[in-house]
């Protein structure tokens, strides 16, 4: 086990949940990032922009990783990128752990954990 990572891990989680007072599942950080990213705040999203934001998360947090490309933003001010190579096929607990691992380097990268 990576006792390190582990740490940096529940940290962004506290961290998480003192700023928005509840608990907050992967899901709902990504939701928080992909929202931080669009850069417009917390507005009313529909269920396919929800979806979006996710997408925006993901892209953002994989693209360090060399999975994704930042090409830009649209007319609307959503961030799009190119897909540069596929994932590899990974077993749920293995996806969720490199996702984890995203979230608490980009954490790192905003200044938000040591």
């Amino acid at each position: 086990m990576d006792y390190q990572f582990e740490k940096e891990w529940l940290e962004v989680q506290k961290r998480i949940e003192r700023q928005f007072g509840e608990d907050i599942d992967l899901q709902g950080i990504l939701y928080i990032i992909g929202v931080q990213e669009l850069g417009k705040g917390f507005l009313k999203f529909k269920k396919d922009e929800k979806v979006d934001l996710m997408h925006v998360a993901i892209c953002t947090l994989l693209e360090p990783y060399g999975y994704y490309r930042y090409e830009g933003r649209d007319d609307d001010g959503w961030p799009h990128f190119d897909r540069l190579e596929h994932l590899p096929h990974l077993e749920a607990v293995e996806q969720e752990r490199l996702i984890k691992r995203a979230i608490v380097s980009y954490f790192k990268e905003i200044g938000e954990i040591g």
